[in-house]
């Protein structure tokens, strides 16, 4: 199937063209940098962004939410949402 965006530049306002599922983890980082994650089920993200020097807790994210961050790991502790989808 042709492709007509193919020879677009990406940005992080492109849509996703290789999303992968996040399996939290509080020592291995994500293998790839997402523009954003998709939580299919609501609860709680732990995470560090890319430049930050401290993790950061997102609180209270429902169903079918986005968060708009590009994060380097997505800790197990501390993580109840589930179904985590990085946009990549």
């Amino acid at each position: 199937m042709p492709d007509r965006f193919q020879n677009n530049n990406d940005s992080p306002v492109a849509p996703a063209t290789a999303p992968f599922a996040i399996v939290p983890d509080d020592v291995t980082p994500l293998p790839n940098v997402p523009k954003g994650i998709y939580v299919g089920g609501g609860g709680t993200i732990t995470l560090r962004g890319v430049g930050g020097s401290e993790d950061v807790t997102y609180r209270n994210l429902p169903d079918a939410s986005y968060v708009a961050v590009r994060a380097l790991y997505v800790r197990a502790t501390g993580t109840t949402a589930t179904h985590l989808i990085a946009e990549a």
